[in-house]
């Protein structure tokens, strides 16, 4: 069995991690290689436990009820409860405490992107993962959306030759930043938020064979915030990388959380990527599905549903489920734990444990272009904020691994010195 411990428990929870949680109770994963083995809720951390006692009496009678920690201690007193593995799922500038407290008492740990907001934190966290024998991984679903996953195939198989430039966006209505995170948007934005989806999804499909080199980024302010503030409305990222043959490839990410509530496709997602040979693109709107119904559109309802990320079916054989590419990696990460744990090799831990740290898709030491990319943005905007607009980040130069550079400034300011 794997007992859980779940950091946080907001609407990533309830979206995607209380599926898994409510299927393991009847349904443990299975494998060739470990046999059945049971993944269960044992316990949560959170701020109140508001959400957690709710939950816990909304479902009475119907799983095994976890313990509610909440408060100041509620971390440690999670890590002494018997778990074996945590998830982290609180506002991203709060991963790297959380994450490292579950390391060093030994737990596996899955965080939600992005996994932090700097390469020194991350360094920190993959040391301290070796050093303990424990899995430290990320949640970046998007890899296992059906229409990624292709994409990344035909790029790998070479029927996609040579990206060249792409263009991402995603925009989220003001009930996000207005509603469901307005406790911890003050001070942050967009891009970090969720453009990392598409900065793993863009390193992963398109690598490793090429190398990281700049990054620029510009935004808006005034609407969840003041116009001279440190919070953003939307941000467009800009995101350089250098092939081999010292042609360029660049990305555009445009993020937003102020897309009004009413527009119809609720969380709009849409990328395109041009090749040599070809142009790929693809529009959640426009995946066939449309829906209206009286009254329950578009607030409890979505007019364009994305049921390949996340939906609740009634299976042609009768039984209810839920299930979707935001539920699979969450399910994935348990079967790598219990493989660690529970794989027929009894006596080889350890190479079981490197097999496992040796998936690029979503271990934390494969995250560096990710977080390096997230900490030259934030430092961007830092300086925007500062009235320094339209700096630019180079990576591993002769300077530094992140080095900033402001417009009209020969004094560079060195981000992190190490090679990224």
């Amino acid at each position: 069995m794997i007992r859980c411990g779940m950091i946080g428990f907001g609407m990533i929870f309830d979206d995607t991690y209380r599926p898994v949680f409510e299927a393991g109770v009847s349904v443990p994963l299975y494998s060739s290689a470990t046999g059945p083995v049971a993944v269960t809720l044992a316990a949560v951390a959170s701020r109140t436990g508001a959400r957690a006692a709710r939950y816990l009496a909304t479902h009475a009678g119907r799983r095994v009820p976890f313990k509610n920690f909440s408060g100041p201690n509620a971390i440690a007193e999670l890590l002494e409860c018997g778990v074996d593995a945590v998830c982290v799922a609180t506002p991203d500038d709060r991963h790297f405490e959380a994450a490292r407290a579950a390391i060093v008492a030994g737990k596996h740990v899955l965080i939600e992107k992005p996994s932090v907001l700097d390469l020194r934190q991350l360094d920190e966290l993959s040391r301290l993962a070796a050093e303990h024998g424990v899995l430290a991984k990320v949640v970046y679903h998007k890899l296992a959306d059906p229409d990624h996953k292709k994409l990344r195939t035909l790029y790998q198989d070479g029927v996609l030759s040579h990206v060249n430039s792409g263009y991402c966006s995603l925009l989220e209505p003001k009930s996000i930043s207005g509603g469901q995170f307005a406790e911890w948007i003050a001070g942050r934005n967009p891009a970090t938020y969720v453009a990392v989806h598409y900065l793993k999804l863009i390193d992963f499909s398109f690598g490793p064979n090429w190398a990281l080199d700049r990054i620029s980024a510009t935004g808006q302010r005034g609407l969840v915030g003041p116009a001279d503030g440190l919070t953003w409305d939307s941000v467009q990222l800009q995101v350089v990388y250098r092939h081999p043959d010292a042609r360029e490839a660049a990305f555009d990410i445009h993020t937003s959380w102020v897309t009004p509530d009413n527009f119809p496709g609720f969380v709009e997602q849409e990328v395109q990527f041009r090749f040599d040979n070809a142009v790929w693109s693809a529009h959640q709107r426009k995946r066939g599905v449309e829906l209206t119904v009286e009254n329950r559109t578009p607030g409890e309802l979505k007019n364009t549903p994305n049921y390949h990320y996340n939906g609740t079916f009634l299976e042609p054989w009768g039984e209810r489920s839920q299930r979707g590419y935001g539920i699979e990696v969450i399910e994935r990460f348990f079967k790598e734990v219990a493989f660690v744990e529970y794989g027929v090799l009894a006596d080889a831990r350890a190479d079981r444990l490197a097999q496992m740290r040796s998936l690029t898709y979503n271990d934390i030491t494969a995250d560096r272009n990710c977080v390096a990319i997230v900490q030259a943005l934030e430092a961007i905007l830092a300086r925007a904020v500062a009235g320094v607009p339209g700096c630019v980040v180079k990576v591993n130069g002769p300077a530094g691994g992140l080095v900033l550079y402001e417009p009209g400034s020969a004094e560079p300011l060195v981000l992190y010195e190490g090679r990224v």
